[in-house]
């Protein structure tokens, strides 16, 4: 009897231990935007290495970005609102007027570890200081760093679309792999 009660009980704590490490954090209000800008930028960067270079010029329209539009258009956004949150000049604009692959790939990802170094440079409290942004003259600069993460959810649901229009499957979408047993 005591063996039935030990693993579900066992369970429960192990599924626990994120949302403890995350609570006895002392920035957990950017320790948990970092968390979601590290999940999504990386379905973003798995899209841009998993999108042949043929699919780069590719829209569904003529009236919507390319998916290299996109993809640049993702990295110069991370570049511009990191670096307002960071308050400092963005390291890099003028991505989305570019088309070529490997270029893409390695400017998003460079766009995501300049992003997680201004994570890591946030604390709440630093992150209720206010800074000048497009949606308002005093947004703290943590808002902006979630506005980072919803600005880039917003496009890569356009990506999912397009990779499905091209018969791909997105990273978010794709089977976990098995354990080997």
């Amino acid at each position: 009897m005591m063996r039935m009660l030990v693993r579900p009980v066992l369970v429960c704590a192990l599924l626990s231990l994120p949302s403890a490490a995350l609570a006895q954090n002392p920035n957990p209000l950017t320790a948990n935007a970092k968390v979601q800008f590290g999940a999504l930028s990386g379905f973003v960067v798995r899209s841009a290495e998993k999108v042949p270079e043929g699919l780069y010029l590719f829209r569904p329209t003529a009236e919507v970005r390319t998916m290299a539009q996109l993809f640049g258009h993702v990295a110069d956004a991370m570049f511009s609102m990191c670096a307002t949150a960071a308050g400092a000049k963005p390291p890099r604009t003028g991505l989305e007027k570019e088309t070529a692959k490997p270029l893409l790939v390695a400017a998003l990802k460079e766009g995501v570890s300049y992003c997680n170094s201004v994570y890591d440079g946030m604390t709440d409290q630093k992150g209720t200081e206010t800074v000048p942004f497009v949606f308002g003259p005093a947004t703290p600069r943590l808002s902006v760093l979630y506005f980072v993460v919803s600005h880039t959810y917003e496009h890569y649901g356009n990506l999912v679309t397009y990779m499905r229009l091209n018969k791909i499957v997105p990273p978010s979408s794709e089977t976990p792999a098995k354990p080997q047993q």
